[in-house]
């Protein structure tokens, strides 16, 4: 086996883990920061798995839409709540277990459903240049595209009016 494939392979074993223990953080940690920043870290993990699955455009969209946008909303919305860190407010949760056996079930149904499907592999691959998903996302996608960022400053003055009105 060469040097670089044993490399590549140690690489995308390594983003895998890093991915994974950061989704596991970000659902075990009692600090909702911490939470938030768990799963900043876990979308990052995600952007690194498209990037080395040479998806070049899915990795910069990731890490420019969910880390960049949607956890700086959600790291603002944490820190301009006043009682999120207050000793009275419960963060514990009663339904790990069942939640657990659901998650366990779930991941096997699909590994199982996975495992049935025959998978094609396509002899030519198509490239679909920047441009082209550009005019296709301001073309006929532009109205949702609109709408999930009008949605996103709505939550964010949201965030900030219930932050003032609670000091």
């Amino acid at each position: 086996m060469d040097v670089l494939t044993l490399i590549a392979k140690f690489g995308i074993y390594f983003i895998f883990a890093f991915t994974l223990s950061a989704a596991l953080l970000s659902v075990t940690v009692q600090n909702i920061f911490h939470a938030a920043l768990g799963l900043a870290f876990a979308l990052m993990g995600v952007a690194g798995v498209f990037f080395v699955l040479h998806a070049d455009f899915l990795g910069a969209i990731q890490i420019l839409l969910y880390v960049g946008a949607i956890m700086i909303l959600l790291i603002f919305a944490v820190m301009l709540t006043s009682h999120i860190g207050d000793a009275s407010v419960h963060t514990s949760n009663r339904q790990v277990y069942p939640a657990m056996i659901l998650s366990l079930l779930l991941v096997y149904l699909l590994v199982r459903q996975i495992g049935k499907v025959t998978w094609q592999l396509k002899e030519t691959l198509t490239s679909i240049d920047a441009v082209e998903i550009g005019k296709q996302l301001m073309g006929p996608y532009v109205l949702p595209f609109e709408i999930i960022s009008v949605v996103l400053v709505v939550a964010l003055i949201g965030t900030i009016v219930i932050a003032r009105s609670d000091s």
